[in-house]
Order: C-alpha cells, then structure tokens, then sequence
C-alpha cells in the first residue's frame, strides 16, 4: 500500500499541471481570504500607505481586468507555441525530449505563475461592485407606492418628513442603517431615529427598532415664516468615526421653551450608542437628558466631525447669521427665543425667532442685535460660532470634510451646502463654500465658493457627502445627486 502510495505522488509530481493546478488552488484561497478581510474592514491600514494610492472601483476594476487578459493571454500562447516547438522537435529527436519538457520544473512552475495570477485577478475582479447609476426604492412611508418597505406611521408635513440618514460602520457585517424621521404612532406626533437591517440585495428594510422616539414635532401653525406644522426638526444623522457613537441634530419646533429646556429633546446634538443610550462621557447641565451632548440651537442640519472626532455644526440663522461651531460636550449654543426677556417684550405666539420684524427685510445687524443667534449677554459662555456667513442668512444646510491629497491645499477642508433664501433683500447664495480651518479647526483661515463643473447649475444643498472614493456628493432639492471630483 505505502508503495503505491508513493508512486502515485511520484505519478502526481511528475505531472506537468501539478504545479498550475497547485497553484490556482492556493491563489484562490487566497483571493478569496483578501476579499473576506476587506469585507469585514480589516485593511483600513492599507489607507495609511503613503505611498500606495488608493484605487476607486473603476480602477480597480480596469487594472483586474487586464491583468487577468494578460496573463491568460501570455500562458495560452506561450504554451501553444512551446509545445508545438518541442511535438517538432521530439519527431526528430524522439518522445524523451518532450516527456523531460512535461516533467522540468522550470516550465511548470512558470505556467502555474501564469495561472495562479489569473485566477487571482479573476476572482477578486468579481467582488468589486461598478455603480451602475440605479437606485432602489428601499424605504417609503404611509400611503406612498413603489417602495419594497413601508412603514405606516411615517408622514410628510412642511419641513418634517424623512429627513436623515447613515449607514453604520459596520454595515458589512450587521447590515444596519438608522433613519430619522416624522411619525404618527403617538399623540402630540415625534421625530424618531429608527434602526433597520437592509436585506441582501438591496431591495427593501426590515426590523425596524425606534431608539429614539421623543424628539418633538410641531403639531399646529403659528403666527411665523414658515409657520406652518412641523417646522424646524433639525435632521441630521452621522456616525462619529473617532468616538463611535451615533449623533444625532434637532430644532426647536418654533417653540421657545425648548432650546434651553434640560427635557425635551429638541434644539440639541443627541449623542448616543447603536442601541440609543446615552453615550457614558456625556456631560450635560445637572438635571439635563443624558443623551444631551450640547444644546441651545435652533435648527442645527450639518454635523461634520474632523480628524481629531471633534462635531462642527452648520446651522441655519434667523433671518441673520448662520453658523458654523465647534462643539463643546455640555455646551450651549445660545439660542433662546423666550419673550420678555433680554431686552425683549411679546412676541407673536410667544416666539421672538424672527423679531423684531418678522414678515420685513432689515438690517441684518439690527436684527442680530435684538434676537441674536448666540446671545452671549444672556450666556456668557456659549460656545462661540466660528464662522457666521457675515451676518446672513441664506439656508447653510449640510457639511462635510474633503479628504484626499487630489484636492490639494483643500485636503482637510470644511464644505458646507447653502440653500439659498433670497429675504428681504438677501442674496440667495446657492453654494457650496470651501472652509479652511486652523490644524486645531478652531478658527476660520478662508473662505472659497466652490466652482461648479461645467453644466452644473447651483440649487438648494440639501446634502454633502464624502464618498470613500474621495469625490464630494452634493444632493439638491430638484431630486438630482451629483458627483464632485477634484
């Protein structure tokens, strides 16, 4: 037995496709281990390679592509000519000459390389996903057709409506995103932060888990610009890539108790886990919610975080002074829109946001010095904007940070989408405003409007995104995504 054995290793080794064979076996083990490891994010130190550029899947995809062309292109012609050659040959010569070809090691070990990086580059090719520019109707609310998923209680009403949005970092293995939106299921209505597990193809939502369900909603209009239900919910939702934890930004329903409320749950940065508690190194004012990372705003929809994990805000002003601020955990915004106080008499329906001349253009200097953004008399240690749009109001929405050396002295900068409001003589503004900041991010060194491409025409920013490729999505109201490149 052990003598047969050995000679049908002895047959096996001495096979000319020992080798090849060997060796598409191991590579595909190992194309396979590479794609489970990138998976499963493993490879995010690859990222720190300075001097391996990174590819986007386009690239990717082209340079697989080739190489596995090349390779079983070189082996396949290479191999018809050797051993129409060495058939030739051997007719003059006799068969031994092609049996020592068959069984050099040499030639097998070549052919296997061949092999081997052909089904390498193969089958890692068939992992990387090319965007194909569709989209799938994954989440609707009530009464809406042509979505896979609907949830019932979800509605639209002014400003409210589904309003954010993020994956979680470890999407790959839970397949977990978190919606923020308005819902009915409880009387007055609240905006909630629910958790749902996208299915394998992308087709639709399921197990749906409110973590958060208190956020208040506007129930009925009131005496303001844009009075009318459901104004001012904030809306944002990102993960901090520092910390971990999951924020989440609100507004203040055009309700001027709630900004400085230590109860209700809008007007503030919500800071919390995958599961909506309270993050442990919240720092709140004594008798304040534990979710509560800062709070004091009025309609906070950006939340960017730089490299450090620090939270920037983009704010939208009152008719005056948007902003950008660095936050502080525990702080105050300084936002309090209450009547009859610093300096103030009543106001129409006991909100003073847009006083002292509401339906009026003014001065927008004169109007941040009666109801200011940040009321620094009243709270002397609100944390301080960094950057207020000089003085006007104009929409600022989303922010992100650009990353990658292609967009060169831009690397590490701040962009922020404006809407553009056009009131009582502003200028409308539909932009997107490159901020540099100080290596700290704590002070403004620049501030540059992006050049739009060639065809592009401004809109309202409803939204920026970094892409992992390093491009910059912005999404505008007319319901259109573009992709910005350096």
């Amino acid at each position: 037995m052990i003598a047969r054995l050995r000679k049908l290793w002895s047959d096996i080794n001495a096979s000319y496709w020992f080798f090849p064979g060997l060796f598409a076996f191991a590579t595909l083990l190992l194309a396979i281990l590479t794609v489970e490891l990138d998976r499963r994010g493993l490879t995010g130190w690859i990222d720190q390679l300075n001097w391996l550029p990174p590819a986007r899947p386009e690239g990717a995809s082209n340079m697989l592509t080739v190489i596995a062309g090349s390779m079983i292109g070189v082996a396949s012609t290479v191999f018809s000519i050797t051993i129409a050659a060495v058939a030739y040959a051997s007719g003059n010569y006799g068969p031994r000459l092609l049996t020592n070809f068959m069984e050099d090691r040499g030639n097998q070990l070549s052919l296997a390389t061949f092999i081997g990086t052909f089904v390498y580059a193969i089958t890692v090719l068939l992992s990387v996903r090319m965007p194909d520019g569709s989209v799938n109707a994954l989440l609707g609310m009530g009464g809406v057709e042509g979505y896979n998923s609907a949830e019932e209680d979800l509605f639209c009403e002014g400003q409210a409506g589904m309003m954010g949005v993020a994956f979680d970092p470890n999407f790959d293995e839970n397949r977990r995103i978190y919606v923020y939106a308005t819902s009915n299921m409880s009387d007055p209505h609240t905006n909630r932060l629910m958790r749902f597990v996208v299915n394998e193809d992308f087709s639709g939502v399921s197990e749906r888990t409110d973590i958060v369900d208190d956020v208040p909603y506007k129930m009925a209009a009131s005496d303001h610009p844009f009075g009318g239900p459901g104004a001012h919910n904030g809306g944002r939702v990102r993960f901090n890539p520092v910390d971990g934890y999951l924020y989440l930004t609100t507004g203040d329903n055009h309700n001027s108790e709630i900004p400085q409320s230590p109860t209700m749950m809008g007007s503030k940065v919500i800071r919390i886990d995958t599961d909506g508690n309270a993050a442990p190194e919240n720092a709140p004012p004594e008798g304040f919610d534990k979710r509560t990372y800062t709070y004091g705003h009025r309609n906070v929809q950006g939340i960017a975080f730089n490299a450090t994990g620090t939270p920037i805000t983009a704010e939208h002003g009152p008719w005056h002074s948007d902003e950008i601020t660095v936050l502080e955990n525990g702080g105050n915004a300084g936002w309090d829109p209450r009547p009859n106080m610093a300096g103030r008499d009543d106001c129409p329906d006991d909100y003073c946001g847009y006083s002292p001349n509401q339906a009026e253009g003014m001065n927008r200097f004169e109007r941040a010095a009666y109801m200011p953004m940040t009321d620094f008399e009243t709270y002397p240690d609100a944390m301080p904007p960094i950057w207020n749009n000089n003085g006007w109001s104009q929409g600022t929405s989303s922010a992100a940070f650009l990353t990658g050396e292609a967009w060169g002295d831009w690397n590490g900068a701040l962009v922020v989408g404006i809407m553009g409001i056009g009131f009582g003589g502003t200028p409308i503004g539909q932009r997107i405003d490159v901020i540099e900041l100080t290596e700290d991010g704590t002070e403004v060194v620049d501030v540059t409007e992006m050049t739009l491409p060639d065809g592009m025409e401004p809109g309202r920013f409803r939204s920026l995104v970094t892409g992992p490729d390093g491009s910059l999505y912005a999404a505008v109201d007319e319901g259109v995504i573009h992709k910005l490149t350096p």
